[in-house]
């Protein structure tokens, strides 16, 4: 018997159908079922081409999604049910994720939430702003009373897998064509549930041009499903107050934003008021401010004073836009001109202006080339550009300039060397005598540059054509190994030279001392002898936002009181009754999210757990154990694309779930021979022009001008000795 049922139905749209079978098909479960009520002969056809691996259920045209849902049902064996919409898709491993986690909750749930992205006809796996909600809420179930705020997730039924009992036990009041109702009516049934903050779903809005148009009667059903919905919340104080919350905004939205002709505006109104004001709950608080003013006419049924009101602010922000536009128009021109007076100065062969991550500060490898010059090349000033809220964090003395400031366009106007690990705006003009150094600042698992153009959730809309402008500036692209220049060479398609001399911030890795790790480990509070384990996820451009990945708090139990977490990220567990909040007291977990340089967690760190982070390529310099925690690994790998397979040559362990995790720490896998020898392959590949005299290499060709031959020759990796590790640092 299956666990877990997907249900496909619906028409097929748009010709959608094909791609979300064809993406289920390619990654099946043994433990899973795919069910297909196909509306319509298209539907049916295509459905039926992908048999015996699905089931499929013929449904004549025009039935509708309520009923097609139910037919689906009917002929599931799973005791997970998973509705998946016809036009919609499911990224890739969505299934899997599911069925483990559903499998996790047994029946101590009886809804599971799952994060999403949109796709529309313009753009693809545009993230949700759900992933918040989700991983504030943990992984344990739990009451909708005790977290009403999930009731703001998006309403869709796709993100909502269900119980199969529960589905039964309620399918009369869940089975009906408006989704959003549905979706919400699921909630305030069940007695508990529980999330997953992944993506598992991905919603396709289709164009509004391509669907019937909206008639009045569909606008007036957006006041029935509130109507409808809040009984469900009656004895529910804090459900209620969020319902009551979301019925105001999105019915004062639908009546500004959509322009409805007068008649239909009048009315839609009317019934929006009447329900405004009968379903206010005691003591209600409107919001501050216009928003506040625009429910409280709204609670009154003050259609004039309503449309007056619009009217007044539709004035004031058309006259506050038209001064704002001046004084942006001016301050440019403004700009504009210093700066091209600026660049008809000689350029100063003495200046060397640096830059890290979008102004961020001192740090990465523009930080250790600075660091180099000033010891090799004292005669060359050295001026960072550092962004306004920034600029207190920089350290004692550092000449700096602001960005958008005179000083700052007359540095960059006649500086002889730009260093900088991103790049500098658009408007910065490439002099022939000026020098720009390209340092990067990671190895590339995750597709760059040019090759973002096929996976849109990773380019963001980012303008190719000024990105082929921007490095048809750069002179010279430091690489840390042979992989990394292929890759730029390929992404970043320019007449710059590469410099493969590895990462300059990487040579502490190797010029560290025993003291250097335990006064890292001092200041980071970690007790001699507790080992400490560095966990640094990176980002995902499918999600909004950092969401954890991970039960710190169980995972902390599990690996006991001898074991020291470190966690570069940002995790939404907040206030007094977090279970995180005596393992940071006790000083089992550690916050480092903030914590520069990076270098130094990882000279403290027995040991790294990341997922896809760059992170991985340096600290395999230190030779200490890595492990990987790969939970959505075809997710990742489709929706942001990568250059290789991480799964078949990691260097060490991977794992596929916490569990998984848990074991490899807590049974000595994660270094064992296994572990080291995947290890070893890794840093022959990645490590390899990084021996601690990176900085000295770029140095001296960039900035001294001397030739490749005479510059420090590259360590052989069976030569170079890395950092002590901190149990050789307290020996």
């Amino acid at each position: 018997m299956p666990h877990l049922s997907v249900i496909v139905y619906g028409p097929n749209t748009q010709g959608h159908l094909a791609e979300l079978l064809g993406s289920v098909e390619s990654r099946p479960l043994a433990d899973a079922e795919v069910i297909v009520a196909a509306v319509g002969d298209w539907a049916r056809e295509t459905a039926e081409a992908h048999a015996p691996d699905t089931v499929v259920v013929p449904l004549p045209d025009g039935t509708g999604d309520a009923a097609a849902r139910a037919a689906g049902a009917a002929r599931a064996n799973g005791d997970w049910l998973h509705f998946v919409h016809a036009k919609d898709g499911l990224p890739a491993g969505a299934p899997r994720l599911i069925a483990e986690r559903t499998a996790e909750l047994g029946d101590t749930a009886d809804v599971l939430l799952l994060d999403h992205v949109t796709s529309t006809w313009q753009t693809a796996a545009r993230p949700s702003r759900d992933g918040r909600f989700l991983a504030g809420a943990g992984r344990a179930p739990l009451r909708l009373d005790d977290a009403a705020d999930l009731l703001r997730l998006t309403p869709l039924l796709g993100t909502r897998a269900m119980r199969a009992a529960f589905w039964r036990a309620h399918e009369e009041e869940l089975g009906t064509d408006d989704e959003a109702y549905a979706a919400h009516a699921a909630l305030l049934h069940a007695d508990r549930v529980a999330c997953l903050n992944q993506v598992a779903y991905d919603d396709r809005a289709l164009r509004p041009e391509s669907l019937p148009p909206l008639t009045p009667e569909d606008r007036y059903a957006l006041v029935d499903r509130y109507e409808s919905l809040l009984p469900l919340a009656k004895e529910r104080r804090a459900a209620r107050a969020v319902l009551y919350d979301l019925m105001v905004r999105d019915l004062v939205r639908t009546f500004a934003g959509e322009n409805l002709p007068d008649p239909v505006a009048r009315e839609f109104f009317r019934r929006a008021s009447l329900a405004a004001a009968r379903w206010r709950p005691e003591g209600h608080q409107r919001p501050a401010g216009v928003e506040g003013v625009r429910h409280a006419l709204l609670e009154e049924g003050a259609y004039t004073k309503y449309r007056a009101f619009q009217a007044a602010n539709r004035t004031r922000r058309a006259a506050r836009k038209t001064v704002r536009t001046r004084k942006r128009q001016v301050g440019a021109k403004l700009r504009e001109q210093q700066y091209h007076r600026a660049l008809s100065s000689p350029v100063d062969p003495n200046l060397a202006v640096f830059s890290a991550y979008w102004d961020r500060g001192v740090s990465c490898n523009p930080a250790a080339i600075a660091a180099k010059l000033a010891e090799l090349a004292p005669h060359i000033r050295r001026v960072w550009v550092v962004s306004k809220e920034n600029e207190a964090l920089l350290p004692p003395g550092t000449d700096h300039v602001i960005p958008g400031t005179r000083r700052y366009w007359e540095t960059l106007a006649t500086a002889k060397y730009l260093t900088n690990n991103v790049n500098y705006p658009n408007a910065v003009v490439k002099r022939p005598d000026a020098i720009h150094l390209q340092t990067h600042h990671g190895t590339p698992l995750k597709r760059m540059g040019l090759d973002q153009m096929d996976h849109p959730a990773a380019a963001k809309g980012l303008d190719f054509t000024a990105l082929l402008a921007r490095i048809d500036k750069w002179d010279y692209s430091v690489s840390a190994n042979s992989h990394s220049t292929r890759m730029w060479e390929r992404a970043y398609p320019a007449r710059y030279t590469s410099l493969d001399h590895g990462y300059p911030r990487n040579d502490v890795f190797y010029t560290a001392t025993a003291d250097d790790v335990r006064s890292a480990r001092r200041r980071l509070g970690i007790a001699p002898g507790r080992r400490a384990v560095l966990y640094a996820p990176t980002h995902r451009d499918y999600e909004a936002g950092f969401t954890p990945r991970l039960d710190l708090a169980a995972l902390a139990d599990r690996l006991g009181d001898d074991t020291v977490l470190l966690v570069r990220a940002h995790y939404f567990y907040g206030g007094s009754a977090s279970p995180l909040t005596g393992l940071r007291r006790s000083g089992r977990i550690i916050d480092v999210s903030a914590y520069d340089p990076v270098e130094e967690l990882c000279l403290a760190a027995d040991a790294l757990v990341t997922d896809y982070s760059s992170i991985m390529f340096d600290y395999a310099n230190l030779d200490r154990p890595i492990v990987i925690h790969a939970d959505d690994w075809e997710t990742y790998r489709t929706t942001r694309g990568v250059y290789f397979d991480l799964m078949a040559e990691a260097p060490g362990r991977v794992a596929r779930t916490q569990e998984e995790l848990a074991e490899i720490l807590t049974s000595g896998a994660w270094r064992d021979e296994a572990a080291g020898k995947a290890r070893a392959a890794f840093r022959r590949r990645f490590c390899e022009y990084d021996d601690g005299r990176a900085a000295e290499r770029v140095v001296r060709r960039v900035f001294l001008g001397e030739p490749e031959e005479a510059l420090p020759p590259v360590l052989p990796l069976e030569e170079r000795t890395p950092a002590p590790t901190p149990e050789e640092a307290t020996a």
